[in-house]
């Protein structure tokens, strides 16, 4: 299962053991007030951990494009047919601006990455 995921699934999880303490609490149920704040704290630890592992990883591959030498927009006409420039340039990575790797790179318009130039 990706992070993102396993993410989406704690956060539900999280909300409904938000929704059953507050009936719990309403009933005045103190044992299962007392369950449900250990499993809601249990359930912050893990998302944050998650979230921080997410960008952790954002970070680090944001770093490999930044080392990388050469970096320039791709035009329409390169956008058209990426097969084939993918094909000629070896190691190339494409970075869409909309992506979350784009916006981390602040970048306004498709921009590729490779090792040698282009």
């Amino acid at each position: 299962m990706s992070i993102k995921q396993e993410l989406q699934q704690l956060k539900n999880r999280l909300n409904k053991s938000q929704v059953k303490l507050n009936a719990a609490r309403s009933r005045g149920d103190d044992p299962m007030v007392t369950k449900f704040t250990d499993e809601i704290e249990d359930l912050t630890k893990k998302v944050n951990q998650l979230t921080h592992k997410q960008s952790y990883t954002l970070n680090k591959e944001r770093k490999a494009l930044l080392d990388m030498p050469f970096s320039r927009e791709i035009t329409k006409q390169e956008q058209a047919d990426m097969g084939k420039l993918k094909k000629s340039v070896r190691g190339l990575v494409v970075v869409h601006p909309l992506t979350k790797l784009g916006k981390e790179l602040k970048l306004e318009v498709v921009t590729g990455f490779a090792p040698k130039q282009f």
